[in-house]
């Protein structure tokens, strides 16, 4: 982290100055797992707390554990009564077949590069490419992603860097140049920066 902080610092003087203002935080990681990927999908367009209810309703009907034959047993109407919608149940039971039948390997995606990662994720229905970059980011830990269509990054780089309007895909790959190769920890911090700028504990 020190490395990658004096990096970040070095290579790039506004960034370096949101870094010594948001100080010191820690990134909160996740297993990559099915059952993590499966949260993401539960948390697409909700608000934390709906979604966490939600959540945890859909791991009671499975037993306890999120797991793919567990999800793939349950019935529409299973689905319905925790509170997934008609397009989220066939996201996740598109995930679930996916998942049983080998087609996604969990198990695999750690060794494997990371626009291949993205490659297999988004063979599922409802996992784009900006939610196959967050497992990357938070699940796999991958140090130098750069989700150019995160919205919080993209009003992050609009406000340090004084922009007018909001950047273009293409600015943003420009402008994260400099940071490789640890772009997810400069997001990171812009993530903070627009977030009240706290400290985490």
């Amino acid at each position: 982290m020190k490395q990658a902080i004096a990096h970040l610092k070095q290579a790039d003087p506004i960034l370096a100055a949101i870094i010594t203002r948001v100080g010191p935080l820690k990134p909160r990681y996740a297993p990559p797992t099915f059952e993590n990927l499966v949260r993401s999908i539960a948390y697409q367009q909700l608000n934390g707390k709906a979604a966490a209810t939600i959540f945890q309703r859909l791991a009671d009907a499975c037993g306890g554990a999120i797991d793919p034959a567990a999800l793939e047993k349950l019935s529409d109407a299973d689905l319905r009564r925790v509170g997934m919608s008609k397009q989220k149940s066939s996201y996740l039971r598109d995930l679930a077949h996916k998942t049983n039948t080998g087609e996604i390997d969990f198990a695999r995606l750690p060794e494997l590069p990371d626009e291949e990662v993205i490659t297999q994720l988004t063979k599922i229905k409802g996992v784009g490419t900006w939610t196959a970059q967050m497992f990357l980011m938070f699940a796999l830990r991958r140090p130098n992603v750069m989700p150019t269509g995160d919205f919080g990054i993209n009003l992050a780089i609009r406000k340090a860097y004084r922009m007018r309007k909001m950047p273009k895909p293409k600015r943003v790959l420009q402008i994260s140049k400099k940071w490789q190769p640890y772009c997810s920890l400069a997001c990171y911090y812009l993530w903070r920066s627009i977030d009240g700028d706290k400290k985490q504990d």
